[in-house]
């Protein structure tokens, strides 16, 4: 089978840590992204999770809490009172 150069661009650490990893399991750079697109093309998706948005604001939990309060608030119920520590303590989770 012919052989092509594939060219890309990444960060210089990243590149360092990659290089460095490889080395360690006895194995190039070329070789893992090599295993990367066969496992790709083999399977049809990435061969780990991807994930469109990370941030907790588009999360379901608070999409479903803010819901709710537009609901409690169309009905003219009080609104969702928290205490400051409560605020806190959902901020750290």
């Amino acid at each position: 089978m012919a052989q092509i150069t594939v060219s890309l661009r990444m960060d210089e650490h990243l590149k360092a840590q990659a290089d460095r990893f490889c080395d360690e399991v006895g194995m190039s750079m070329s070789t893992a992204i090599t295993m990367f697109f066969k496992r790709l093309t083999k399977d049809q998706r990435f061969p780990f999770e991807i994930a469109a948005d990370s941030d907790p604001f588009y999360s379901g939990a608070n999409y479903r809490h803010i819901m709710e309060g537009i609901r409690s608030y169309e009905a003219g119920e009080p609104g969702i009172v928290k205490t400051m520590e409560e605020l806190e303590a959902m901020a750290n989770e």
